[in-house]
């Protein structure tokens, strides 16, 4: 008995690493976008014998951040985005979600992910005449594809975690050790200005504007319901979605660090590029010759496509929370449908409407994380989450100005403030003054909280039930 007991233990034991393997790569392969593949190898350009300070910076931001959403999300208990911002408020939580997923989903994320693959994938090889119909036709099997994967949400796991992205990590680590086996030369190249001395904080900055937070908190409801559909409940849940996120971003920190290592081999026979995309396309065709644009194409594409399908589930998911009279399958409906029209349709003018409402996002959404890691379970819960965010609302809403086109920073009022904004308030010219007005409001909801100032207004997150 001891003998058949040992071995279901064992088996038991086995099932649980591979459940683990398996959600980890479905969070990895939902939020690891072009964004992540390109931004880190520009950043080892620019930082050159600086590399592993930078690198580390953009860790911080780009990976910590993350990290903290994920585990936001596990400590509260939440099943989506609604439920996590829901002790601000009821409407404050309604607003926050359709705004974050309209933006990450089909105004702006989820229709430049079939861009960028058309862009990196396709393009190159149509001839200039074809590009209007090539795109049409490209982003239509892009998208009908991602709403046949995504139709059954329990076959999410298995798409994503099990195959895609596994494909992908496969195709990104053959570059790695083709790279890393023969490099293009040293590591002794003189960084750009701004990383000759402060790389640390210009890799953060770097990483910050990769706006993987926010992603992961709208991604939050698709892994959760991936880790229910393999029947973990309470506890067990929040340990394998703790640790499952854990590990997808340890792989990703170590993802970046070897493509900024790329970015900075790359200066002995190359030129610093415009941008990490032209900088790893190089690097590309440099070790694969005329496959490597057929190669770089069919890891980009593999890697936003994962993310396309999160996103667009997410979106279903979460929007089928808010608006339960409407199924899951007519939101996926919308979603899909709407990125095609987007991606097909002025993206370039929607995308330069939509980064701003990505800097409002951004602060408010690092806010909520502040707050849902470290007083959700209090009884003054509520004092805390509306102070903080109160407090974070007008910085996010200057830097949302200050990211806008020129139509609008250039009204005079909006300059007169953004003026007054960047001058009195700290790091505000880093796009960061949310920092210290964030803290500000935290710390002020804490002392009115313990002191039972606005008792009324105290909602423990044991509501949320």
């Amino acid at each position: 008995m001891k003998d058949d007991y040992d071995l279901s233990g064992e088996k038991r034991s086995k099932k649980k690493v591979l459940h683990l393997l398996v959600v980890s790569s479905l969070i990895f392969g939902m939020f690891f976008g072009s964004g992540n593949l390109i931004f880190p190898v520009h950043l080892g350009q620019l930082a050159g014998n600086n590399w592993m300070s930078a690198a580390f910076g953009f860790a911080i931001s780009g990976s910590l951040f993350p990290l903290l959403a994920i585990l936001a999300v596990v400590v509260t208990k939440s099943d989506g985005l609604y439920d996590l911002a829901r002790p601000v408020g009821k409407f404050y939580a309604a607003m926050f979600l359709v705004l974050v997923h309209l933006t990450i989903g089909p105004f702006f994320g989820t229709p430049r992910t079939a861009a960028t693959a058309f862009e990196m994938g396709l393009k190159p090889f149509l001839p200039a005449k074809f590009d209007t119909v090539g795109m049409l036709v490209f982003t239509a099997l892009f998208f009908g594809l991602a709403y046949v994967l995504t139709v059954h949400q329990n076959r999410l796991l298995k798409y994503v975690g099990k195959y895609l992205n596994t494909i992908f990590l496969v195709l990104l680590a053959v570059i790695f050790v083709v790279a890393f086996l023969n490099p293009m030369g040293g590591l002794n190249h003189m960084p750009t200005q701004a990383y000759q001395t402060s790389a640390t904080v210009s890799g953060l900055l770097e990483g910050y504007n990769t706006i993987d937070a926010v992603a992961l908190l709208a991604l939050s409801v698709t892994f959760v319901h991936a880790v229910k559909g393999l029947g973990y409940k309470d506890r067990e849940l929040t340990g394998l979605t703790a640790k499952a996120g854990s590990l997808s971003i340890a792989l990703e920190v170590l993802v970046y660090f070897g493509l900024v290592l790329l970015g900075s081999f790359s200066l002995s026979r190359l030129n610093l590029s415009d941008n990490g995309g032209t900088a790893l396309s190089q690097i590309v065709n440099y070790y694969f010759g005329n496959f490597g644009a057929a190669f770089l194409g069919v890891l980009v594409t593999l890697g936003v496509f994962t993310t396309a399908m999160g996103l667009v589930a997410s979106f279903s998911q979460d929007f089928h929370k808010l608006f339960p009279k409407v199924s899951y399958l007519a939101w996926l409906r919308v979603t899909t449908v709407m990125s095609f029209v987007v991606a097909n349709a002025g993206l370039d003018n929607i995308i330069a409407w939509s980064l701003p409402v990505l800097m409002l996002l951004y602060p408010l959404s690092l806010a909520l994380i502040l707050v849902s890691l470290t007083v959700h379970s209090k009884p003054y819960a509520g004092v805390v989450y509306k102070m903080t965010i109160a407090f974070t609302v007008l910085p996010a809403v200057f830097d949302m100005l200050n990211a806008s086109p020129e139509a609008v920073t250039n009204l005079t009022f909006v300059k007169t403030a953004l003026n007054f904004y960047h001058q009195y308030v700290p790091f505000a010219s880093l796009g960061l003054g949310w920092v210290t007005l964030t803290l500000a409001g935290f710390v002020l909801g804490l002392v009115f909280g313990k002191l039972g100032v606005f008792a009324s207004a105290t909602n423990s997150v044991e509501s949320r039930n």
